[in-house]
C-alpha cells in the first residue's frame, strides 16, 4: 500500500513532538524535499508551537484518546502548515541532541506520572 500527496514548495518542515501536556517543536531545514535521505544536511532550529496549531493538536490527540505523537507539516512559502501527519509511535529521540529539548524527561515523567 502507499500513500500519495502532493508535493508542497516549502520554506521549511515543523515537527512537533507531544508528551503529554509537553510540546516540543522543531523546523527542520534541508535543501532536500525529503531530509530523511540526508541527515547531515540538516539544521535544526527550535521555535515555540503557534497557538493555533497547538489547539488544533489537542483536539487530535483528544478525539484519538492518544497522550503522544510526533505531528509532521510543512510549513509552505507564505508561512502556512500544511499537515502532513501523526505518528503516535513516532521517532524522536534523533533530535534531542541537535537541538538540547528534553523529550526523554517529558516522556519519562509521562510513563511515570500519566498525563498531568
Amino acid at each position: 500500500m502507499h500513500l500519495f500527496q502532493r508535493a508542497v514548495p516549502k520554506k521549511y518542515d515543523l515537527r512537533i513532538t507531544v508528551a503529554g501536556d509537553a510540546m516540543f517543536a522543531v523546523q527542520i531545514h534541508s535543501p532536500l524535499l525529503d531530509w530523511r535521505q540526508d541527515y547531515e544536511q540538516i539544521e535544526y532550529r527550535v521555535m515555540q508551537v503557534p497557538d493555533k496549531i497547538a489547539d488544533k493538536i489537542h483536539l487530535y490527540l483528544d478525539h484519538f484518546r492518544l497522550v503522544s505523537g510526533c505531528f509532521d507539516f510543512a510549513i509552505d512559502a507564505d508561512d502556512r502548515p500544511v499537515f502532513l501527519e501523526c505518528n503516535p509511535n513516532g521517532q524522536w529521540a534523533w533530535m534531542q541532541a541537535p537541538t538540547g529539548l528534553s523529550m526523554a524527561t517529558a516522556f519519562a515523567d509521562l510513563l511515570e506520572m500519566g498525563r498531568s
